[in-house]
């Protein structure tokens, strides 16, 4: 009987979920809206809903379940607990999935952070399929990021590591939503690109919209160039402070900007060589290259939890 993993990455809009296969291929997929307006109840209720279709999917297609494996927007901790959630999420802080979520059968349940699962899918079937200790980015409403070594993430002390949109890139800066200022996410985010676009969008052929920007970019429009490059800076700035910290073999970079393809990653590749020190910018290995799985990423991830068997709550944090 072929086995397979439900998978589900959960975001403040949309819940992705799949059954995947032992060697990644993708049996079932859906989404549906997280409806967070019903607080922790609901998505409860929902993710069990979610569940209990893929049990019946599996019955009918004679599939053995091996387990869920789960992403979830927010910090978690190595026991598997969110430890802090986005306000996307209402009364998601706190929640342990594994005692909390409500299923009919036995199935074990593996919980991590979207960006760690987001890191695994890359890693095991996408743009980190045959590498180790690289870094992966994920540029969003924030900015997430993980390290891969040994084929794991590094998840740190208590699980929260990868708060990489949190490094101060300006003294004093932008302010951000965790109540610091000058965090890298306030730069190099898609909001951050957003709030750009608008800055300067008066009497523009783009208004707040990214794909509007670069549409103006590519045709040459100059103001929207140097809005662009800007960002791709702002981008490679963050990035090349990692590069000095991890040393990495790649930087995978995921979210809706890689759409615009060598456009953008040209000039964060040229960046990252203006900020880095010889040694790390000269690395004939270290490539920056965009994530390869799209949307998919998060839910593979998540599935390849099960097969791992393994997830934060019962996860050694060592740097292999």
């Amino acid at each position: 009987m072929k086995k397979a993993a439900i998978g589900i990455d959960i975001g403040g809009t949309h819940v992705k979920s799949g059954l995947i296969a032992a060697d990644g291929e993708i049996l079932e997929r859906q989404s549906t809206p997280t409806e967070a307006s019903g607080g922790k109840p609901g998505l409860l209720r929902k993710l069990a809903e979610i569940v209990r279709g893929y049990e019946r999917i599996a019955s009918e297609r004679k599939l053995a379940l091996a387990g869920v494996g789960i992403g979830t927007a927010g910090y978690v901790n190595l026991q598997g607990v969110i430890g802090s959630a986005t306000d996307n999420l209402p009364g998601w802080q706190g929640t342990s999935l594994r005692e909390e979520l409500e299923l009919t059968g036995d199935l074990p349940i593996y919980v991590d952070n979207d960006v760690n699962a987001l890191a695994l899918g890359e890693s095991w079937l996408g743009a980190g399929r045959g590498r180790d200790g690289f870094l992966c980015l994920a540029l969003g409403t924030g900015i997430g990021g993980c390290f891969i070594a040994g084929g794991r993430p590094y998840r740190g002390r208590n699980g929260y590591a990868g708060a990489f949109g949190h490094q101060i890139v300006s003294m004093g800066g932008q302010p951000c939503t965790c109540g610091l200022r000058g965090c890298w996410e306030q730069y190099a985010s898609v909001t951050a690109l957003r709030r750009m676009a608008a800055e300067q969008a008066a009497g523009r052929e783009w208004s707040s919209s990214p794909e509007e920007l670069f549409a103006a970019a590519r045709s040459g429009v100059e103001e929207a160039v140097r809005i662009v490059d800007r960002y791709a800076e702002w981008i490679a700035i963050g990035t090349a402070n990692l590069i000095h910290g991890f040393n990495p073999t790649a930087v995978i970079i995921g979210g809706a900007v890689t759409a615009q393809g060598e456009f953008l990653f040209e000039r964060v590749r040229k960046y990252v060589r203006g900020h880095t020190l010889h040694g790390f910018a000269d690395d004939p290995v270290l490539e920056i290259v965009p994530a390869e799985l799209g949307n998919m990423a998060g839910t593979i991830g998540a599935a390849k939890l099960v097969w791992d068997g393994v997830g934060a709550e019962n996860h050694g944090s060592t740097l292999v």
